[in-house]
């Protein structure tokens, strides 16, 4: 297996984080975003979307990071990470779709400003951000996990971002659920932290 990333991203530690706690060897394959090698013709030929992370499995391409947490944990028959029952894959399947829309337009944005330079709104995202994190500590009174009372890919895909939450400005000091949810996470066996930066409220 190939792993096309980019270390700085949060969408491809997803994918890198899973493969570590699957206990998955895979290549790693730094695309240098910055200079644009995610819109060279060989990239694109990957993931016509340009973006990271990318699998790549033999014959197989996987593009889209949420994607890469399906295909793994159905490859592997890892029915612990995506439960086969019909109620609870739907629970699953639900917190992949806030991690790739409230997530998204949340802290991860909220981090592209401060981090990338992104050109968002600063109070929008991050009251977007707060909105969502509200909603997850919420959700977190009722179990230790987002989706079942053991980690699936749907805290996975949710971790990324909201760990590095405080470098786009988010604070996380209100959210004492979502903090023991974050270190029940890193004390997984496996686990690999996605590399931190100056920058926000950590800065």
């Amino acid at each position: 297996m190939r792993l096309h990333h980019f270390p700085l991203s949060g969408h491809a530690h997803r994918a890198t984080l899973f493969l570590s706690l699957l206990g998955v060897e895979a290549e790693l394959i730094e695309v240098d975003l910055p200079n644009g090698a995610h819109r060279t013709p060989e990239f694109l030929r990957l993931n016509a979307f340009g973006q990271v992370p990318v699998l790549e499995d033999g014959d197989v391409s996987v593009a889209d990071s949420n994607a890469i947490l399906v295909y793994l944990a159905t490859k592997f028959e890892r029915r612990d990470w995506l439960p086969a029952d019909a109620a609870t894959l739907a629970r699953v399947q639900r917190w992949l779709s806030v991690a790739a829309g409230e997530i998204a337009y949340g802290p991860a944005a909220a981090r592209l400003v401060t981090v990338f330079g992104a050109d968002f709104r600063e109070e929008e995202v991050i009251a977007r951000a707060h909105r969502i994190l509200s909603l997850i500590e919420d959700q977190l009174a009722t179990s230790a996990f987002i989706a079942t009372p053991h980690p699936t890919i749907a805290d996975i895909a949710l971790y990324s971002y909201i760990a590095v939450a405080p470098e786009g400005n988010v604070d996380l000091a209100p959210y004492p659920r979502i903090r023991a949810w974050l270190a029940a996470i890193e004390a997984l066996s496996g686990f690999v932290d996605l590399p931190r930066t100056a920058a926000g409220l950590v800065a």
